[in-house]
């Protein structure tokens, strides 16, 4: 799994990317464990906290991106 400072790293472009394969995932995942047993049920947790962490990134982001301007008038 990608960690938050790898995250960080990453445009957003590639941040928008990673949130849609691991939405994907998490789909299939929760397909996969309503109609099979799952071979890791851990990965549920994983993709769901990489969404988590995607999506805060992209919060602090925008934040940051708010607060710009108003600090420069």
């Amino acid at each position: 799994m990608t960690k938050a400072s790898e995250l960080r790293e990453m445009s957003d472009e590639q941040l928008e990317l990673t949130l849609k394969e691991a939405k994907e995932n998490l789909f299939r995942f929760h397909i996969q464990a309503q109609t099979d047993r799952l071979d890791a049920p851990s990965e549920l947790r994983k993709h769901r906290r990489l969404v988590a962490r995607v999506k805060t990134i992209q919060t602090e982001r925008q934040k940051a991106a708010a607060a710009e301007p108003a600090a420069k008038s």
